[in-house]
């Protein structure tokens, strides 16, 4: 798929077909903590296609100070698709529906306890309408389709036989969870490639 190429209809629907043809892999929570997160997909205030991404502020007391996707986790009687929608209006101030989310992603584990399900949803205007918590949210970036479609870097750890993927972003290097759900969602929604990642590593600092 190009998004230079195609209408904004026409990147939902490819997106929503290439996530329909992909069998999500879901792990069972038992023992960790459930959450959810949102690649918020839409129009940006240029007029070209991006999703939401965030840097978490300092003083969160999980994960403080790194780059996110809007997420949180999911409460009782709550599914993770409901989850992502009502953090996106929670963060961002997005407003999205059920019909909305176009599909999902496979679940991550994280070496901090967490069972994180992706959700893609199409967001419409909404990128250029986000309004960020300032109790949540330090910084809001929406970085094109374009940005997201490059390689990433995989490097090995002493402490682990698994690659630690990177996602190199304006001159930043974005790690797992964050990095490995944007590397897989590049994969299956822009490239139709059922690319898995839970063989990725996250980097030794996101281990505690």
């Amino acid at each position: 798929m190009s998004p230079a190429d195609s209408s904004p209809d026409q990147i939902r629907a490819q997106i929503a077909s290439e996530l329909a043809r992909f069998d999500a892999r879901t792990v069972d929570p038992a023992g960790h903590r459930a959450a959810a997160v949102a690649v918020a997909v839409g129009a940006t205030a240029d007029g070209d296609l991006g999703f939401l991404l965030t840097r978490r502020i300092a003083r969160l007391r999980a994960h403080p100070g790194q780059f996110a996707l809007p997420g949180g986790g999911i409460d009782n009687g709550e599914t993770g698709a409901q989850a992502a929608i009502r953090e996106l209006a929670e963060e961002l101030g997005v407003t999205a529906h059920p019909d909305d989310v176009l599909g999902r992603l496979d679940d991550y584990v994280t070496r901090s306890g967490y069972v994180i399900s992706p959700y893609v949803v199409w967001v419409a205007d909404g990128l250029a309408t986000a309004d960020p918590n300032p109790a949540e949210v330090a910084e809001l970036f929406v970085p094109t389709l374009a940005e997201l479609d490059v390689e990433p870097r995989f490097i090995t750890i002493p402490e682990s036989d698994r690659p630690v993927v990177q996602w190199p972003f304006r001159g930043h290097l974005i790690h797992a969870p964050t990095g490995a759900v944007v590397y897989q969602f590049r994969e299956v929604a822009l490239h139709g490639r059922a690319t898995r990642v839970d063989g990725l590593e996250q980097p030794v600092f996101a281990w505690r």
